[in-house]
């Protein structure tokens, strides 16, 4: 399970920082555990300015957050879910995602909390989802992760 060895410390002291979620629309259940968890995370970092913005699918987020980095964001929270099918396409969309939100974070120098669930099955992604009885919540940490880079770079 990936969530061994996850921190454990919650970030706090950003109420001054601006935060863009982008979150894909693809996997309904999923994306919602994953934006509440996101939500949680922010709160408890104590980030009040916060919007988000949908976008189709995983594929479509590093443009999002691209956008979202050059209006002004100090740090975005990238969501979405790819679960893996019969075709190359899982591939494809997880490499595209993966490497364009890389991208956007260096070329920008805004931190992009990386929210992207890529699983075998829907059960995995669940099981990640933040979700009543999930193991893991990966919208929280990805928004923590994001909040707790944007506070180290301005330190």
């Amino acid at each position: 399970m990936s969530g061994t060895g996850s921190p454990t410390r919650v970030v706090t002291g950003g109420a001054t920082l601006r935060v863009s979620v982008v979150a894909s629309q693809w996997h309904e259940v999923v994306m919602d555990g994953l934006l509440d968890g996101a939500r949680r995370g922010l709160d408890a970092a104590g980030v009040v300015d916060v919007s988000v913005v949908r976008v189709p699918g995983s594929f479509e987020l590093p443009v999002a957050a691209r956008h979202a980095a050059h209006g002004g964001a100090d740090a975005v929270v990238a969501l979405g879910v790819v679960i893996r099918g019969g075709t190359p396409h899982f591939d494809y969309v997880c490499q595209a995602a993966t490497a364009g939100l890389t991208d956007v974070a260096v070329r920008t120098g805004v931190p992009v909390g990386f929210g992207l669930l890529t699983c075998d099955t829907e059960e995995q992604a669940l099981d990640r989802a933040g979700l009543a009885g999930s193991s893991e919540d990966k919208g929280f940490e990805a928004a923590q992760a994001a909040v707790a880079t944007a506070l180290t770079l301005r330190g």
